[in-house]
């Protein structure tokens, strides 16, 4: 182990200096550190125009991308309320039953104003339909705000879009946001990923990824190997990086 460090160092220097992070822990480093940290690196990389944060996106487009998981389309069309839930549970924003039933009887509100309205013809019962589907998309909205916020994914920074999208489109937004989650391997409130690698190169970035390093330490982690490809006279062609079974 110590003969790979040293090898991976002396080939760090001789190309400029190469990091292999697992994106799994560089993941997780992000949402241990909480939006507070988060935000501080983001200011910090943009005032150096540099790589401040980690920046995700959601899953699949919001309407385009309904079917891209039909399971979670048809769940998210026939049981919303598990749908948002188990979500929130996901993000560590609440017990996916208490959360579920809220989003029941908020649901249960508009139906039967919407019923009582076409019994009686009662105008009181519309206007109370109406502001029962309004706190849907506001409850909602807010949700889908705070995980848009807690895993620094990208999108409009309005709240009012959130709440908009989960109002008119409400099967596709939950949909959006479960296959985010799921996909993603999201436990907890912790972004495991993907189990991807990635590598970081040094040179006009430095400045952006050392704000990496305030996360976690840039070393070679050990199911990564770098082997240097050489010509007959000794010249470096390059250094090709795989990912070893552990």
């Amino acid at each position: 182990m110590v003969e790979r460090e040293e090898e991976a160092e002396g080939r760090e220097g001789e190309t400029g200096g190469v990091a292999v992070l697992d994106f799994d822990m560089l993941c997780a480093a992000v949402a241990a550190a909480g939006p507070a940290k988060v935000a501080q690196l983001a200011e910090e990389g943009e005032e150096r125009g540099g790589l401040g944060h980690v920046q995700r996106m959601w899953e699949g487009e919001l309407l385009a991308g309904y079917l891209d998981d039909r399971r979670i389309a048809i769940e998210a069309t026939c049981c919303p309320c598990y749908i948002f839930g188990k979500n929130m549970q996901r993000a560590n924003l609440g017990s996916c039953f208490l959360q579920g039933a809220i989003y029941l009887i908020l649901r249960l509100l508009a139906l039967i104003s919407l019923v009582a309205f076409f019994v009686t013809r009662n105008n009181a019962c519309v206007y109370f339909g109406v502001g029962s589907a309004l706190l849907i998309g506001v409850y909602l909205g807010y949700f889908r705000n705070r995980i848009r916020k807690q895993f620094n994914i990208r999108g409009n920074n309005s709240s009012i879009d959130d709440c908009a999208s989960h109002l008119v489109f409400p099967c596709c937004t939950l949909s959006q946001e479960s296959r985010t989650l799921e996909m993603n391997n999201v436990q907890c409130g912790v972004w495991h990923g993907r189990g991807e690698t990635i590598c970081l190169v040094s040179g006009s970035s430095s400045e952006g990824n050392a704000n990496f390093s305030k996360l976690i330490p840039v070393k070679s982690p050990e199911l990564c190997s770098m082997d240097r490809k050489v010509n007959r006279d000794g010249q470096l062609l390059g250094l090709h990086v795989s990912q070893l079974d552990p």
